[in-house]
């Protein structure tokens, strides 16, 4: 792609701002075996390609999504997994596995090339759950197979897998797939009708958000005998940047997005961010901060503010601040708290409706979207929500002041130019002021 202007990127945008809110997503008519977008077929054919945890339970739920799924085909890097995941499946459907789970040894496959053959299955629908830094070519492929997806965040790690992304959801759009990337809150119905209220200026103009996401160190796993320079760092993969785009990408790009919602996913114009390594040790942990404190600038001069931060034995915190002239606003989704108050703290309105499982709503409405038409494609959106996480790790790892038009731009590649078992070295922890801004 040729070097992308911050208006040309907002022109851009203009699709995406047409995608229906979660509530509008449900408010299609569900006649799920009349679809036309789906052909006169009443079957949908599945396939998972990442069979960790999340692909187990987004695969369950992608079959939970329409009577008519059927899983056909299983791809991961590593066997035992394709084989546990396929167990968990089977066990979770109970006594529909026989008739939803058809994935036959002949059709679960491992290796770096697992992901072809199961888009070479004749799916109807993917489900792409492997490494972040994986996704922009994973999707790429299933864009070319004319596969609807359901795609994890995040859907890349740096500037080149972003713009990957952005052609693949140009092509989607033409070709009418659908393609639901996870940021799930988007789909929490209590998160929607706040940042719908939030949108349509229960606030009034917007003139601060912070966002955070403060919790413990994710799990590490020492090597074991065997195990090349690569299958460490894949089995340790979210502490490697390559792998995951570290923390603020992997983990809390959620408050990001949710950042990017409350600003009307209008995108910053630069980023200045602080982070470090305090408190991990050993080779486990890789090369990823442990902190990361980020303040975005927008073109009318407003400054949004996320913190984040993986460090054991703190106070954990997963809220979204918004103060507006008319008011402030408190989102936490976990405890759950959804309210709009005045200055003087009077609560003006609260959600009290009914809060359903996230995860399964947003497999539902892709699904419904197939069924029904138009597809559902918040691929765009989504990879705007990506390049915001992705430039403050840029800024926090170089110092540097980070623009949208140069991380969008960005030459750095953090994928090797091969992928094969043995040798490789773990990246060095950058170092803000020596790290180069690339």
């Amino acid at each position: 792609m040729s070097e992308l202007t911050r208006r040309e990127f907002l022109a851009g945008t203009a699709a995406a701002a047409t995608i229906p809110t979660f509530a509008g997503a449900l408010a299609l008519p569900h006649a799920v075996r009349a679809a036309a977008h789906a052909g006169s077929r009443s079957t949908l054919r599945v396939g998972v390609i990442g069979c960790g945890g999340r692909g187990t339970g987004a695969a369950v739920q992608a079959l939970r999504g329409d009577p008519g799924a059927v899983l056909v085909a299983m791809g991961d890097v590593f066997p035992e997994r394709v084989e546990s995941c396929h167990a968990a499946i089977s066990k979770a459907m109970g006594d529909q596995a026989p008739e939803r789970v058809r994935a036959p040894e002949e059709r679960r496959f491992s290796g770096f090339d697992a992901y072809r053959k199961v888009l070479e299955s004749g799916l109807d629908v993917v489900v792409l759950t492997s490494y972040p830094a994986f996704r922009p070519a994973h999707l790429r492929a299933a864009v070319d197979a004319g596969v609807h997806v359901f795609a994890e965040k995040p859907l890349a790690v740096d500037g080149p897998g972003v713009r990957s992304v952005l052609e693949s959801a140009r092509l989607a759009e033409e070709k009418k797939l659908g393609v639901v990337v996870g940021f799930c809150w988007r789909f929490n119905e209590g998160m929607s009708a706040t940042f719908e209220r939030v949108n349509a200026g229960a606030l009034g103009r917007l003139l601060n958000v912070h966002t955070t996401y403060h919790t413990g160190t994710l799990g590490r796993r020492p090597r074991e005998a065997g195990w090349s320079d690569l299958e460490f760092q894949m089995r340790n993969w979210w502490h490697f940047t390559w792998l995951s785009g570290d923390h603020v990408v992997e983990q809390a790009v959620h408050s990001i997005d949710r950042l990017m919602w409350a600003m009307g996913d209008e995108p910053p114009v630069r980023v200045n961010c602080l982070g470090g390594r305090a408190a991990r040790a050993g080779p486990e942990h890789g090369n990823v901060f442990d902190h990361f404190a980020a303040v975005y600038e927008y073109a009318d001069g407003r400054r949004t503010f996320h913190t984040c931060r993986q460090i054991d034995r703190c106070p954990s915190d997963n809220t979204d601040y918004l103060y507006g002239e008319k008011g402030w606003c408190v989102v936490n989704g976990w405890q759950p708290t959804y309210s709009i108050r005045a200055h003087d703290g009077r609560e003006e309105w609260a959600y009290s409706g009914p809060i359903g499982d996230m995860y399964q709503n947003e497999h539902n409405a892709l699904f419904r979207s197939i069924r029904e038409g138009p597809p559902l494609n918040d691929c765009r959106r989504g990879a705007h929500s990506t390049l915001a996480a992705i430039m403050a790790r840029m800024s926090a790892y170089t110092g540097q002041t980070v623009t949208w038009e140069k991380a969008l731009n960005s030459q750095e590649s953090l994928a090797p130019e091969s992928l094969e078992w043995g040798e490789r070295a773990t990246p060095e922890v950058a170092v803000p002021g020596n790290t180069r801004l690339l």
